[in-house]
Protein backbone atom coordinates (compact mmCIF):
# COMPACT_ATOMS: atom_id res chain seq x y z
CA UNK A 1 0.00 0.00 0.00
CA UNK A 2 1.41 3.26 -1.42
CA UNK A 3 1.24 6.16 1.87
CA UNK A 4 -0.13 9.89 0.49
CA UNK A 5 2.58 12.30 0.96
CA UNK A 6 0.60 14.98 3.08
CA UNK A 7 1.53 18.92 1.56
CA UNK A 8 3.29 19.67 5.09
CA UNK A 9 5.34 16.68 4.30
CA UNK A 10 6.36 17.95 0.85
CA UNK A 11 7.15 20.63 1.79
CA UNK A 12 9.55 19.68 5.14
CA UNK A 13 11.12 17.50 2.57
CA UNK A 14 12.30 20.16 0.28
CA UNK A 15 13.41 22.51 2.61
CA UNK A 16 15.46 19.76 3.91
CA UNK A 17 17.33 19.41 1.03
CA UNK A 18 17.48 23.61 0.69
CA UNK A 19 18.86 23.49 3.99
CA UNK A 20 21.13 20.84 3.30
CA UNK A 21 22.38 22.70 -0.45
CA UNK A 22 23.15 25.63 1.19
CA UNK A 23 25.50 24.16 3.97
CA UNK A 24 27.12 22.37 1.79
CA UNK A 25 27.48 25.59 -1.00
CA UNK A 26 28.06 28.32 1.10
CA UNK A 27 31.41 27.78 2.38
CA UNK A 28 32.43 28.22 -0.85
CA UNK A 29 31.01 31.60 -1.28
CA UNK A 30 32.53 34.88 -0.80
CA UNK A 31 31.59 38.07 -0.49
CA UNK A 32 33.08 40.67 -2.99
CA UNK A 33 33.82 44.02 -1.73
CA UNK A 34 35.09 46.07 -4.57
CA UNK A 35 37.00 49.16 -4.29
CA UNK A 36 38.55 51.98 -6.46
CA UNK A 37 42.14 53.42 -6.49
CA UNK A 38 42.11 56.57 -4.18
CA UNK A 39 38.14 56.48 -4.81
CA UNK A 40 36.45 53.80 -1.81
CA UNK A 41 34.17 51.78 -2.77
CA UNK A 42 33.36 50.39 -6.25
CA UNK A 43 30.55 48.07 -5.66
CA UNK A 44 29.72 44.34 -4.56
CA UNK A 45 29.53 40.97 -5.57
CA UNK A 46 29.65 37.26 -5.14
CA UNK A 47 32.22 34.88 -6.34
CA UNK A 48 32.81 30.76 -6.09
CA UNK A 49 35.87 28.98 -5.02
CA UNK A 50 36.99 26.54 -8.12
CA UNK A 51 40.23 25.51 -6.15
CA UNK A 52 41.87 25.32 -2.91
CA UNK A 53 44.57 27.98 -3.63
CA UNK A 54 42.25 30.61 -4.30
CA UNK A 55 40.85 30.78 -7.95
CA UNK A 56 37.33 32.18 -7.61
CA UNK A 57 34.49 32.94 -10.55
CA UNK A 58 32.54 35.69 -10.75
CA UNK A 59 30.72 38.19 -12.95
CA UNK A 60 32.83 40.63 -15.38
CA UNK A 61 30.93 43.15 -13.94
CA UNK A 62 31.09 43.02 -10.81
CA UNK A 63 34.97 43.04 -10.86
CA UNK A 64 34.39 46.11 -13.36
CA UNK A 65 33.81 48.54 -10.61
CA UNK A 66 37.27 48.49 -9.41
CA UNK A 67 40.66 47.51 -9.45
CA UNK A 68 41.41 46.09 -6.08
CA UNK A 69 38.94 43.62 -4.18
CA UNK A 70 38.33 41.74 -0.81
CA UNK A 71 36.37 38.64 -0.46
CA UNK A 72 34.73 37.41 2.78
CA UNK A 73 33.78 34.15 4.02
CA UNK A 74 30.91 32.73 5.74
CA UNK A 75 32.85 31.61 9.08
CA UNK A 76 34.62 35.09 9.27
CA UNK A 77 37.46 35.13 7.23
CA UNK A 78 38.87 37.92 4.95
CA UNK A 79 41.20 37.71 2.13
CA UNK A 80 42.28 40.37 -0.17
CA UNK A 81 41.95 39.31 -4.08
CA UNK A 82 43.67 40.11 -7.16
CA UNK A 83 41.95 40.33 -10.55
CA UNK A 84 42.91 37.44 -12.88
CA UNK A 85 41.07 38.26 -16.06
CA UNK A 86 37.71 39.27 -16.95
CA UNK A 87 35.64 38.42 -20.38
CA UNK A 88 33.00 40.69 -20.74
CA UNK A 89 31.57 39.29 -23.83
CA UNK A 90 30.94 36.43 -21.50
CA UNK A 91 30.04 38.60 -18.33
CA UNK A 92 32.50 35.68 -16.42
CA UNK A 93 35.82 36.91 -14.59
CA UNK A 94 38.31 34.65 -12.58
CA UNK A 95 39.93 36.43 -9.36
CA UNK A 96 42.33 34.99 -6.75
CA UNK A 97 41.65 35.55 -2.68
CA UNK A 98 45.70 35.54 -1.34
CA UNK A 99 44.51 32.64 0.57
CA UNK A 100 45.02 28.82 0.34
CA UNK A 101 43.39 26.19 1.66
CA UNK A 102 40.18 27.01 0.73
CA UNK A 103 36.34 25.03 -0.08
CA UNK A 104 36.07 24.75 -3.79
CA UNK A 105 32.56 24.14 -4.84
CA UNK A 106 32.27 20.61 -6.80
CA UNK A 107 31.22 21.78 -10.15
CA UNK A 108 27.89 20.08 -12.11
CA UNK A 109 27.30 20.44 -15.77
CA UNK A 110 24.10 22.83 -16.64
CA UNK A 111 23.73 21.45 -20.44
CA UNK A 112 21.71 18.17 -18.13
CA UNK A 113 19.67 20.57 -16.01
CA UNK A 114 15.84 20.22 -17.26
CA UNK A 115 13.08 22.63 -16.52
CA UNK A 116 11.28 22.17 -12.67
CA UNK A 117 12.10 23.53 -9.21
CA UNK A 118 14.37 26.52 -9.11
CA UNK A 119 15.18 26.40 -12.91
CA UNK A 120 12.55 27.90 -14.52
CA UNK A 121 13.58 28.50 -18.14
CA UNK A 122 16.39 27.49 -20.42
CA UNK A 123 17.85 28.36 -23.76
CA UNK A 124 17.34 31.85 -23.07
CA UNK A 125 19.84 34.47 -24.62
CA UNK A 126 21.52 37.20 -23.10
CA UNK A 127 22.64 40.00 -25.05
CA UNK A 128 26.41 41.96 -23.82
CA UNK A 129 29.04 44.05 -24.88
CA UNK A 130 32.44 44.58 -24.04
CA UNK A 131 32.59 48.85 -24.55
CA UNK A 132 34.59 48.37 -27.40
CA UNK A 133 31.51 48.19 -29.93
CA UNK A 134 31.28 44.25 -30.32
CA UNK A 135 28.52 42.51 -29.48
CA UNK A 136 27.45 38.76 -28.22
CA UNK A 137 24.50 36.56 -27.13
CA UNK A 138 25.50 34.41 -23.87
CA UNK A 139 22.62 31.51 -25.66
CA UNK A 140 21.88 28.59 -23.11
CA UNK A 141 21.75 31.01 -20.03
CA UNK A 142 19.82 29.80 -16.99
CA UNK A 143 16.30 31.05 -15.95
CA UNK A 144 15.43 31.03 -12.27
CA UNK A 145 12.90 31.91 -9.69
CA UNK A 146 15.55 31.93 -7.01
CA UNK A 147 15.72 35.00 -5.45
CA UNK A 148 18.26 37.55 -6.63
CA UNK A 149 19.40 40.67 -4.46
CA UNK A 150 21.89 42.91 -5.51
CA UNK A 151 25.34 41.53 -4.45
CA UNK A 152 24.34 38.24 -5.75
CA UNK A 153 26.43 38.52 -9.26
CA UNK A 154 28.87 36.37 -9.39
CA UNK A 155 27.41 33.97 -6.78
CA UNK A 156 26.44 30.18 -7.17
CA UNK A 157 23.23 28.69 -8.59
CA UNK A 158 23.47 24.97 -7.64
CA UNK A 159 21.68 22.07 -8.00
CA UNK A 160 19.93 19.46 -5.06
CA UNK A 161 23.08 17.35 -5.06
CA UNK A 162 24.60 20.75 -4.47
CA UNK A 163 26.69 21.21 -7.25
CA UNK A 164 27.53 24.70 -8.69
CA UNK A 165 25.73 24.95 -12.08
CA UNK A 166 25.32 28.43 -12.87
CA UNK A 167 26.95 31.84 -12.31
CA UNK A 168 24.60 34.31 -11.22
CA UNK A 169 24.50 37.38 -13.54
CA UNK A 170 21.42 39.63 -13.37
CA UNK A 171 18.13 39.94 -12.34
CA UNK A 172 15.47 39.58 -15.47
CA UNK A 173 12.39 40.46 -14.14
CA UNK A 174 10.16 40.06 -10.64
CA UNK A 175 11.63 36.95 -8.88
CA UNK A 176 13.40 35.89 -12.03
CA UNK A 177 17.18 35.94 -12.41
CA UNK A 178 19.50 34.28 -15.30
CA UNK A 179 22.69 32.76 -14.96
CA UNK A 180 25.62 31.88 -17.37
CA UNK A 181 25.74 27.89 -16.76
CA UNK A 182 28.74 25.68 -15.91
CA UNK A 183 29.20 23.99 -18.84
CA UNK A 184 31.96 22.92 -21.30
CA UNK A 185 32.10 26.72 -23.15
CA UNK A 186 31.70 28.20 -19.82
CA UNK A 187 34.99 25.72 -18.56
CA UNK A 188 36.81 26.48 -21.64
CA UNK A 189 36.29 30.45 -21.20
CA UNK A 190 37.60 30.04 -17.19
CA UNK A 191 40.67 28.43 -18.40
CA UNK A 192 41.56 30.53 -20.57
CA UNK A 193 40.79 33.39 -17.73
CA UNK A 194 43.29 31.55 -15.38
CA UNK A 195 46.24 30.88 -18.19
CA UNK A 196 45.91 34.29 -20.36
CA UNK A 197 43.80 36.48 -18.21
CA UNK A 198 41.68 36.93 -21.78
CA UNK A 199 39.85 34.84 -23.76
CA UNK A 200 40.90 35.11 -27.63
CA UNK A 201 37.88 34.75 -29.97
CA UNK A 202 38.13 34.68 -33.89
CA UNK A 203 36.61 37.05 -35.55
CA UNK A 204 34.39 36.93 -39.10
CA UNK A 205 32.46 40.24 -39.13
CA UNK A 206 28.79 39.23 -39.64
CA UNK A 207 25.64 39.46 -37.95
CA UNK A 208 22.82 36.59 -37.97
CA UNK A 209 20.47 35.19 -36.91
CA UNK A 210 18.35 31.94 -36.75
CA UNK A 211 16.26 31.25 -40.16
CA UNK A 212 14.39 28.44 -40.90
CA UNK A 213 15.95 25.96 -43.92
CA UNK A 214 13.42 25.03 -46.73
CA UNK A 215 12.44 21.62 -46.17
CA UNK A 216 14.14 19.71 -49.22
CA UNK A 217 17.63 21.14 -47.82
CA UNK A 218 16.84 20.37 -44.11
CA UNK A 219 16.13 16.80 -45.43
CA UNK A 220 19.19 16.96 -47.17
CA UNK A 221 21.24 17.88 -44.21
CA UNK A 222 19.41 16.73 -41.71
CA UNK A 223 18.68 19.77 -39.32
CA UNK A 224 15.80 22.29 -39.58
CA UNK A 225 17.76 25.77 -39.80
CA UNK A 226 20.90 27.56 -40.11
CA UNK A 227 22.16 30.92 -39.22
CA UNK A 228 21.05 33.66 -42.02
CA UNK A 229 23.29 36.81 -42.54
CA UNK A 230 22.01 39.87 -42.10
CA UNK A 231 25.13 42.40 -42.46
CA UNK A 232 28.68 41.60 -43.71
CA UNK A 233 31.07 44.06 -42.12
CA UNK A 234 33.12 45.97 -44.66
CA UNK A 235 36.69 44.88 -44.51
CA UNK A 236 36.22 41.94 -42.40
CA UNK A 237 37.40 37.91 -43.23
CA UNK A 238 33.54 37.38 -44.04
CA UNK A 239 33.37 40.32 -46.77
CA UNK A 240 37.09 38.88 -48.24
CA UNK A 241 35.26 35.95 -48.24
CA UNK A 242 32.03 36.93 -50.65
CA UNK A 243 29.42 36.21 -48.08
CA UNK A 244 26.49 38.29 -48.73
CA UNK A 245 23.58 39.43 -46.78
CA UNK A 246 21.15 36.70 -47.08
CA UNK A 247 23.16 34.01 -47.33
CA UNK A 248 22.73 31.17 -44.58
CA UNK A 249 25.37 29.70 -43.11
CA UNK A 250 24.62 26.00 -42.67
CA UNK A 251 27.99 24.30 -41.07
CA UNK A 252 31.60 25.28 -40.45
CA UNK A 253 33.86 22.92 -41.98
CA UNK A 254 32.02 19.44 -40.79
CA UNK A 255 30.12 21.09 -38.21
CA UNK A 256 26.64 22.50 -38.61
CA UNK A 257 25.56 24.97 -36.99
CA UNK A 258 21.54 26.12 -36.66
CA UNK A 259 21.86 29.67 -34.63
CA UNK A 260 23.92 32.03 -33.64
CA UNK A 261 25.36 30.47 -30.33
CA UNK A 262 26.78 27.25 -32.49
CA UNK A 263 28.31 29.70 -34.84
CA UNK A 264 30.09 31.81 -31.52
CA UNK A 265 31.07 28.68 -29.92
CA UNK A 266 33.36 27.66 -33.10
CA UNK A 267 35.06 31.32 -32.84
CA UNK A 268 37.94 30.05 -30.86
CA UNK A 269 41.33 30.99 -30.51
CA UNK A 270 42.66 27.82 -32.60
CA UNK A 271 40.64 29.56 -35.93
CA UNK A 272 42.25 32.66 -35.49
CA UNK A 273 44.19 33.01 -38.59
CA UNK A 274 43.36 29.31 -40.03
CA UNK A 275 41.09 28.77 -43.36
CA UNK A 276 37.63 27.69 -42.68
CA UNK A 277 35.50 26.54 -45.24
CA UNK A 278 31.55 27.73 -44.85
CA UNK A 279 29.12 25.69 -46.48
CA UNK A 280 26.09 28.62 -47.47
CA UNK A 281 22.43 27.93 -48.80
CA UNK A 282 22.37 31.12 -51.03
CA UNK A 283 19.00 31.10 -53.11
CA UNK A 284 18.32 27.27 -53.49
CA UNK A 285 22.25 26.90 -54.05
CA UNK A 286 24.76 25.37 -51.64
CA UNK A 287 27.78 26.90 -51.67
CA UNK A 288 31.29 26.52 -50.30
CA UNK A 289 32.80 29.84 -49.48
CA UNK A 290 36.31 30.04 -47.77
CA UNK A 291 37.22 32.34 -44.61
CA UNK A 292 40.21 33.73 -42.63
CA UNK A 293 39.36 34.25 -39.28
CA UNK A 294 41.28 37.03 -37.58
CA UNK A 295 41.54 37.54 -33.54
CA UNK A 296 38.29 39.60 -32.17
CA UNK A 297 40.45 43.09 -30.75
Amino acid sequence: MVESVTEEQALDAYSTIVTSVAEKVLPSVASLRIGRAGRGFGGAGSGVVITPDGFLVTSAHVVAAGNSASASFLDGTEYDVDVVGADPLSDLAVARARATGLNPARVGNADQLRVGQVVSGLGRSLATADGNGHRRFIEDVIQTDAALNPGNSGGALADSHARFIGVNTAVAGMGLGLAVPMNGTTQAILAALMRDGRVRRAYLGIAGGTRALPPVIAERLGRKAGVEVHEVVTGSPAAGGKLRGGDVIVSVGDVGVSKAGDLQRLMVDTRIGAKITLTVLRGDQLLKLDVVPVELT
